[in-house]
């Protein structure tokens, strides 16, 4: 995964409207409910043995180890509430957009006569929502990171440095060395 997947997930996971459950068994049995009660399938997903995830369901174990307690969190998070990640998604590709937040490298092809050296800018812009539902589609279709750089920058591109239309025709923006992306529809 890369940076703009990474940052689809989570804000996919911020649309939350109840917190994940708190201890280490409750999420275990949240994950192992996901998996329709398979706890070989939990113990895959986690990269620890059956034998482990059954102890935290049953509640021999407590404490997770802190790597196995960052990956359980992370595994709820990326599981809960599906219905509502997909609700916001479709509202984000259908009528509000996305708005991306990003220090990164720009550099340009325009007009003779301008420059086009790369150089770090900071940039948040709402993106309209035929980005956001490009972004979700590519993401779904198992997107490389840079297929899905090149449609975020074509948004940037449209409307940040073209201000939809209205300057700048012949720009073509590159999106490189990403220093930090957040996203959230």
């Amino acid at each position: 995964m890369g940076e703009i997947d990474d940052a689809l997930r989570r804000a996919a996971a911020n649309t939350a409207t109840r917190p994940i459950p708190k201890s280490a068994g409750a999420r275990m049995r949240f994950l192992v409910k996901a998996e329709r009660g398979s706890t070989r399938a939990v113990a895959a997903r986690l990269g620890v043995t059956q034998r482990t995830v059954e102890r935290y369901v049953k509640g021999t174990l407590l404490r997770p180890r802190p790597e196995l307690a960052a990956r359980l969190e992370a595994e709820v998070r990326r599981a809960w509430q599906p219905r509502v990640q997909q609700r916001a998604k479709r509202q984000a590709a259908t009528a509000t957009g996305i708005v991306i937040e990003t220090r990164a490298r720009f550099g340009f092809t325009a007009a003779p006569g301008s420059t086009d050296d790369a150089r770090l800018r900071r940039v948040t812009q709402h993106l309209p929502p035929s980005y956001a539902a490009r972004l979700f589609d590519a993401q779904t279709a198992g997107a490389t990171e840079q297929q899905l750089r090149q449609i975020a920058a074509e948004g940037l591109q449209e409307a940040y440095f073209k201000d939809h239309g209205r300057r700048a025709h012949d720009l073509s923006v590159e999106f490189t060395d990403i220093d930090y992306v957040e996203l959230d529809f």
